[in-house]
């Protein structure tokens, strides 16, 4: 009798392509777009349309994974479409192609403010190959890949332990979709909230001046981006340069601000790491660590040593998450007390009170 031939692990099986929606006025870049996005297996144009307005039709009726969007468009622009993209699009992920995202571009922050996954530049018609080619792949690859992340613990929304004013400071570190998740959890905060926030998001330099100034309006409070020997002050939020890690010191009853270049493992720059292990050193059990939507691990070492001197550590939950790579690093090690997603996140901050 012949052996039943065994099924093969999921893991195993086949991925079915990634659907993309192309959303941009000239035929020409929808045409020359759509070509790219053919010649890789892992992908399939689901369809490509001129207007937001089309792309919200096209969605009431189709599922797709990603969404590439234009900003500059007849009609509704790009960026005022793209939070109803987003609910039409149910789960699908958008990046921005748009000439109004080179560098330090404020639309560029505005878009990832507003929930976008990526931006990218668009170069002119005559240019859509070469470079701009392999950067798409990449970017779409990079979607694509992190659908296989680790498996999700249920999201812990449980209360707080009582015992008000745990904590002296915020460290909280993000990549990929961090800046749609902050501009969550800061609008969760009270303009009230008193305690010092530092942030490490991945961004260029010359995008942090922008960034900055749309983290002071999220968060209505200032926002600087550092500098070394800032003073680390309540009321206040400093966010880590695009060319060096965010840490800090204690010089006398004095916190402050010390900028590093060092190389870390996980080569970023900034890292959060560095920061993390910084506010370990310098605030002890006296800390709250916080790490969003991200590519990658960097955050977990960091958030290791937080731990380790009694600090607390709360991460982002799969399902808000645009990348789960981050968090899902911090909370596969046993590492998180707590698995929110951004706005609950920040009403426990808002307590300042230990998650349980």
């Amino acid at each position: 009798m012949a052996a039943k031939p065994q099924a093969r692990p999921i893991a195993d099986l086949p991925r079915p392509p990634a659907r993309i929606l192309i959303v941009d006025d000239s035929v020409v870049a929808r045409a020359v777009i759509g070509k790219m996005i053919e010649a890789n297996r892992s992908f399939a144009v689901a369809g490509a349309v001129s207007d937001a307005q089309a792309a919200l039709a096209f969605l009431r009726a189709h599922r797709v994974d990603i969404i590439l969007l234009d900003i500059e468009m007849p009609g509704i622009d790009g960026l005022t479409a793209l939070p109803d993209l987003l609910l039409a699009g149910q789960g699908a992920r958008v990046i921005i192609v748009s000439s109004s995202c080179a560098e330090g571009a404020a639309a560029t922050i505005q878009a990832l403010t507003l929930g976008a996954a990526d931006t990218l530049v668009k170069p002119s018609i005559g240019n859509l190959v070469g470079k701009f080619s392999e950067l798409l792949e990449e970017k779409l690859m990079r979607l694509v890949d992190s659908d296989d992340r680790f498996g999700a613990p249920t999201a812990d929304t449980t209360a707080p332990q009582a015992g008000a004013n745990d904590f002296d400071v915020v460290a909280i570190g993000a990549s990929t979709g961090g800046i749609h998740a902050l501009s969550q959890l800061l609008r969760a905060i009270p303009a009230s909230f008193q305690l010092p926030i530092l942030i490490t998001q991945h961004l260029p330099p010359a995008f942090m001046p922008y960034f900055a100034a749309q983290i002071a309006v999220l968060a209505g409070r200032p926002c600087d981006v550092a500098v070394e020997h800032m003073k680390v002050q309540p009321g206040r939020i400093i966010v880590a340069p695009g060319e060096a890690h965010l840490c800090c010191g204690r010089v006398a009853d004095q916190v402050t601000v010390r900028l590093s270049t060092a190389k870390v493992a996980s080569g970023c720059m900034p890292s959060v790491d560095p920061m993390f292990e910084s506010v370990a050193s310098t605030y002890g059990a006296r800390a709250l660590g916080v790490v969003l939507s991200g590519m990658g691990r960097d955050g977990a070492v960091g958030a290791h040593r937080l731990v380790i001197s009694g600090a607390a550590v709360v991460a982002q939950d799969k399902a808000s998450s645009v990348v789960w790579g981050m968090p899902g690093a911090v909370i596969n090690a046993g590492i998180a007390q707590a698995v929110m997603p951004p706005d609950a996140i920040g009403r426990l901050i808002a307590l300042q009170r230990r998650p349980s």
